[in-house]
């Protein structure tokens, strides 16, 4: 009776998820920065 070879790591490389994003980091984070100093300016407008 043989058996299938069992499937090896090395034949289907892994995406990780965190990789693929490392690169749009640079520009995501000044635009969330960005976003975020607005709205809370504008909270601070509205309050005042």
């Amino acid at each position: 009776m043989t058996h299938p070879a069992p499937p090896n790591a090395a034949d289907e490389p892994t995406v990780d998820s965190t990789e693929a994003v490392v690169p749009y980091i640079p520009f995501v984070l000044p635009l969330v920065g960005g976003v975020l100093m607005f709205l809370l300016a504008f909270i601070a407008v509205y309050l005042a």
